[in-house]
């Protein structure tokens, strides 16, 4: 076999050729093909059984509504070349996909679906509304599945998980269960995030904060010396004003503490209060209390046995009897502040009044902190766990400055409120019996008999079941082969954005369920996708990208490349159309340089040949090594944007510009071997990113049946070559420079200039004098040749060329010499500011480092203009 590495059955390779390949590459016409081939091959699909050393990476898994967006197309790319790589490198590799059931988006989808036909929910009942969401669910759900496979998702598609799945469910009931008869799963009132119209609890998560112009209102409770003023955002709500809190060292206020003051407009009087909570430096530093519709206000109520008085229903509209009953809070609020105006209560109002509100990430409906009766998780515990995994080393947090962000969540966390008040979803597995038992119900177990027991009506937080992902999607809580070879799974890749809410629960039901086995090894944390000029994407900006639009524009690879190429953990990932352009272009002239190695004899056949190389052939296997060496380190660190910056330069600048143009004048046996072996290990080493166009090339190249399971290319120390790549980066320079004078003095690329040649033998490069005049468009000097311009490279080697009937010298003199003015004016006005203390001293550092710039530039267009006028 050769270097090939050819899977079990597959082709015996065929003497390769050029017409093979297409005149340009046309990634419509290979992407389906590939892909359907691929899969029906089943080479994205993982043995349990096998003794390969396992790699296993779990999708996070998309929501069930949803379509590819540019996001998943960052996290699914950086996980497929993780994956592909691993793959090739002989690891048992398993990415696992599946799909979230997104109880509130899904449910929403199917409720607006009957509301067309002036249906509810409540029509159909509970289990036929469910059973319309399944339908749904296999009419139109899990589309980003198909779009998956358009960016060449090598997923293991046998493995396909869903939340709301046999087993996942039972999962889901052996760990309710277990958390429930530990202690760590509760019911209480307490204050939750609130939707007036999904008419359910929220996740932290499923809260969006924006900066809104609202009003802020200070409002005097009580009067003359017993007088209070308190501001507040939310006039509504102090309705429901149970006290006035102060704090206790606030000197202002000591001889009110424990008084009474009368509530504006309800003839109720409420305590002055004392609590370290208050801040007396923000507004008049006395604040109303309402425990029953904001979080901190509950805190000090249950420090104060306060009571809680519910003021709002789940809609939203008041419940209080007087003349605001029945208003929408929204419509509450400036009639209560009407008539408090009436009253002579209003001492200030200020709008607009810019503060964060939360908005249901939904709907957008502004979210109403509620006290209300629901089911949590008592973090404690599994927090400090999950704090410990990481301060330990089990696992490892990338980029290292996110784990502190990652301890400021756990080590703070506060409960995890669990139910929703929807249908959709795991239902909770808990009975009330008729004289108020209480009975939790596992998987295995039957549930109450008899008359009076019901079921729990709400259903568990989507992020509930995700959080068991890692593992239940393994077979857990059975001993299954998966879990037993793939768990604990390798890395998490996921965006640095929902670190705190989907990584933390992992990290806390995974260490809870395994005994203390951590549900991955790393967490990779990227950034998110941002507009070329750093602008988040935004539909209101008009700057969303579509990737399945690019997909279908630029090609599958093209997309990957662009996104790969800005991914390093933890930093945000700017994209363009004009870098997609260019990533197009890229895989373009992968495709036309193993053209020109297909049609001048470029092989995979024998073995290498390592004796009698030219200097040029050592220099670009020297090359390679170090290339392989370095890309290997980048994926180790998973600095994606440098692996693909190391082999589009190494590709672009060494295979393309140099060593296939060093190549044309003589394709020996020896080349087209190097040649062969080059593109080979180059298109191995860009498969993880690129696996489309590399892998029709590589298979036109070898031969073989796919590029997928190929070995990948290993550094030989053998063959770096120091004195090989001295000597080609001397003739490059050598060629760079006369580019150069040529490009300056106005040459036509194609024009050739007669030259004269010295110090080639001094500096070691006698041998590549051909190589030289044919890069550097130069002709050998004849009886009539008189020098007109010298260029003195600094290997050693002069250049004398004869520009007579090429350039006009004396007006090329006189054009540099205007530049030369110019830039002398440029330096000297950039000098007399930096000389001048009252501008270095007074001016903004930026400022004055700005100018700086503009001195080196300057002085590096004097430098280089004085050179050319030399030449001349």
């Amino acid at each position: 076999m050769t270097e090939t590495q050819r899977t079990p059955g597959a082709a015996e390779p065929t003497a390769p050729t050029a017409s093979v390949l297409s005149a340009q590459y046309a990634p419509g016409e290979v992407e389906q093909r590939r892909y359907e081939q691929w899969v029906a091959d089943g080479l994205f699909t993982a043995d349990a059984a096998g003794d390969k050393p396992p790699f296993a990476i779990v999708l996070p898994p998309p929501n069930v509504t949803g379509s590819l967006h540019i996001g998943h197309a960052l996290d699914h790319t950086v996980q497929d070349a993780l994956t592909r790589r691993k793959r090739m490198q002989g690891y048992e590799a398993l990415w696992l996909p599946g799909m979230d059931h997104a109880g509130i988006a899904t449910q929403n989808v199917v409720e607006r679906q009957l509301a067309a036909s002036k249906q509810s929910r409540h029509d159909l009942g509970r289990e036929a509304f469910v059973e319309k969401v399944w339908q749904w669910k296999a009419e139109s759900g899990g589309k980003i599945l198909g779009q998956m496979t358009r960016l060449g998702d090598s997923v293991d598609w046998s493995r396909e998980r869903f939340t709301m799945d046999e087993g996942l469910s039972r999962a889901v009931l052996t760990i309710f269960k277990r958390l429930f008869d530990d202690g760590l799963i509760y019911r209480a009132e307490r204050i939750i995030n609130w939707c007036p119209r999904c008419l359910t609890a929220l996740s932290d998560i499923e809260v969006e904060h924006s900066d809104d112009d609202g009003e802020l209102v200070s409002i005097r409770y009580g009067d003359g010396d017993n007088a209070i003023v308190v501001a507040t955002t939310r006039a509504e709500t102090m309705l429901g004003d149970t006290a006035v809190a102060v704090h206790p060292d606030d000197e202002r206020y000591q001889h009110l503490v424990g008084t009474e003051v009368e509530l504006p407009l309800t003839g109720r009087r409420i305590p002055i209060v004392a609590d370290p909570h208050v801040d007396p430096a923000f507004g008049t530093g006395a604040v109303k209390v309402t425990p029953a519709h904001d979080p901190n206000d509950f805190e000090i109520g249950q420090r104060h046995n306060l009571p809680s008085l519910t003021i709002m229903d789940e809609h939203g509209v008041v419940t209080v009897h007087g003349p605001f009953l029945g208003l929408d809070r929204f419509e509450a609020r400036p009639a209560i502040i009407a008539a408090l105006r009436a009253e002579g209560r209003i001492v200030a109002e200020k709008r607009p009044y810019v503060h964060a509100v939360g908005h249901c990430q939904r709907c957008g409906t502004t979210v109403e902190p509620r006290l209300s009766l629901q089911w949590f998780v008592r973090t404690g515990p599994l927090a400090k766990a999950a704090g410990d995994a990481v301060r330990d080393g089990r696992v490892r947090v990338e980029p290292p400055e996110l784990t502190k962000r990652y301890f400021g969540w756990v080590d703070n966390m506060h409960d995890w409120c669990i139910s929703r008040q929807l249908w959709w979803g795991h239902r909770i597995p808990v009975w009330y019996g008729p004289q108020g038992e209480v009975v939790c119900v596992g998987p295995d177990e039957q549930p109450p008999a008899g008359d009076g027991w019901t079921q729990d009506q709400d259903v568990l937080d989507t992020w509930f079941s995700s959080a068991l992902w890692p593992f239940s999607t393994l077979g857990w809580p059975d001993e299954t082969p998966d879990l037993a070879k793939f768990y604990p799974t390798s890395v998490l890749v996921t965006g640095y954005d929902i670190l705190f809410f989907w990584v933390a629960r992992m990290m806390m039901f995974g260490l809870y369920a395994m005994d203390g086995r951590p549900p991955f090894h790393v967490v990779m944390l990227h950034g998110m996708v941002r507009d070329q000029h750093g602008k988040k994407m935004s539909k209101s900006f008009g700057n969303v990208v579509d990737p399945l639009d690019w997909i279908d524009r630029f090609g599958a690879d093209a997309t990957r490349f662009t996104l790969a190429r800005g991914a390093n953990p933890g930093a945000d990932v700017p994209v363009s159309e004009e870098w997609v352009q260019g990533a197009r272009n890229f895989c373009n002239k992968l495709w036309n340089a193993t053209r020109f190695g297909l049609s001048n004899g470029a092989t995979v056949e024998g073995d290498l040949p390592t004796e009698e190389l030219s200097t040029v052939d050592r220099w670009i296997l020297s090359r390679l090594q170090h290339v392989i060496a370095e890309v290997d380190e980048q994926f180790e660190a998973f600095e994606l944007a440098k692996v693909c910056d190391t082999l589009y330069h190494f590709a672009w600048d060494d295979v393309c510009d140099w060593y296939l143009e060093l190549s044309k004048p003589a394709m020996t046996p020896q080349r087209q071997r190097v040649l062969g072996h080059v593109l080979d290990q180059l298109l191995r080493l860009l498969h993880p990113i690129t696996p489309f166009v590399t892998e029709e090339l590589w298979t036109t190249l070898t031969g073989a049946r796919t590029l997928v399971r190929a070995a990948w290319p290993a550094a030989d120390r053998a063959l770096i070559d120091d004195a090989a790549e001295r000597e080609v980066a001397d003739l490059q320079r050598v060629v760079t420079e006369v580019r150069r004078f040529r490009a300056d003095q106005g040459v036509k690329p194609a024009q050739r200039v007669v030259a004269r040649l010295e110090g080639l033998d001094a500096a070691g490069l006698a041998a590549h004098e051909g190589l030289i005049r044919s890069l550097a468009r130069l002709e050998t000097p004849g009886d009539e040749f008189a020098a007109t311009a010298k260029l003195s490279v600094g290997v050693g080697v002069t250049v004398e060329l004869d520009t007579r009937g090429t350039i006009d010298v004396g007006a090329e003199r006189a054009r540099l010499g205007k530049d030369k003015a110019a830039a002398e004016k440029e330096a000297a006005q950039c000098r007399a500011k930096l000389d001048n203390p009252a501008f270095t001293d007074k001016a903004p550092e930026a400022v004055v480092e700005k100018i700086r710039q503009r001195l080196a530039a300057a002085e590096a267009d004097l430098a280089r203009i004085t050179g050319q006028l030399e030449a001349l």
